[in-house]
């Protein structure tokens, strides 16, 4: 297969150890549109005076208002079929994360391997071939994933490094088209901040479902029905201005019929992943499917630095 890289992707990860629900979110697009996407995400970012925009530092005005206006961004274009958004979400408190001894490193492993896995064949040319970009502050050991990835391929070779002279060994390159993995820095990759908002995004969705139907029921006068207590009355100023985008967000998508969720699952989720901005809920494929463990006994699993028992 030709090594001519045809299409990008930017992934970046939002609670991947702490909380209840944790995510990923990637932006792709074709090489072609690379440019001029990110020279209009820069200047968003200029006309709003923020340098780098990150989903942890939202805590006023000028942050959410670059908030918005990325999301409205993503949105024109994944409209327009210039780019896709695709968030995976998981609830560590389902029936395949609540497990004694989770390994969260490696099991953010396998969330990259399904993301990568259910974007880059079935939601763009079988043909495309693949740069990416993950955010190089990160959790992840790449080449541990590699190797993940590797072992997952139809046939396998055991011996060589997917970073070994900068090549990935066939198998990967057949079944994903991937012709290399660059982590980057946030700040010089402006697609990569838009991974990182919708990430967070997604994440802040489910985790203050309620607090947010609350908010917006007090912000159009009506009357609380709920019946939890009053904790959510008062939300922080951060939470009041991510509910701001929330809400824009939420109701952008419903304008454009993006078929984006919020109020039926209690968080974002896009019912049809073929749709162009989709989140969706990671859910055990078959009873033996759990998360790794870290005895080290799943056939999958790897960690970041060996356990102690393999020394």
């Amino acid at each position: 297969m030709s090594s001519t890289v045809t299409h990008v992707g930017f992934a970046d990860e939002s609670h991947w150890n702490t909380g209840r629900f944790r995510s990923l979110g990637m932006v792709t697009l074709s090489l072609s549109h690379l440019e001029s996407i990110e020279g209009e995400v820069r200047r968003l970012l200029n006309e709003s005076d923020v340098q780098e925009f990150k989903w942890s530092s939202l805590s006023g005005a000028r942050e959410r208002f670059a908030a918005e206006k990325l999301c409205a961004f993503a949105v024109d274009k994944a409209s327009a079929g210039q780019l896709r958004v695709d968030v995976l979400v998981w609830d560590i408190e389902d029936s395949r994360h609540k497990i004694p001894k989770r390994d969260d490193n490696a099991n953010l492993g396998r969330m990259y391997y399904h993301l990568f896995r259910s974007v880059l064949r079935k939601r763009w040319p079988d043909n495309a071939i693949w740069r990416l970009h993950p955010d190089e502050h990160t959790a992840m050991d790449w080449k541990t994933l590699q190797d993940f990835l590797e072992r997952k391929s139809v046939s396998i070779e055991t011996n060589r490094s997917l970073f070994a002279d900068n090549r990935f060994p066939f198998q990967l390159r057949r079944e994903f088209g991937i012709a290399a993995i660059r982590p980057v820095s946030s700040g010089g990759h402006p697609l990569l901040q838009i991974a990182d908002l919708f990430a967070g995004l997604a994440v802040f969705s489910h985790e203050k479902y309620n607090e947010y139907k609350k908010w917006l029921q007090n912000s159009s006068g009506q009357e609380s029905f709920l019946a939890e207590d009053d904790t959510s009355s008062n939300p922080s100023r951060s939470s009041q201005e991510r509910f701001t985008v929330l809400k824009q967000f939420d109701e952008t998508c419903k304008r454009r019929r993006l078929g984006v969720s919020l109020k039926s699952y209690n968080g974002l989720r896009t019912p049809d992943p073929r749709n162009p901005i989709n989140f969706w809920m990671y859910e055990a494929q078959h009873p033996e499917d759990k998360a790794p463990q870290k005895s080290g006994k799943s056939e999958f699993s790897f960690r970041s630095a060996p356990d102690e028992r393999d020394a």
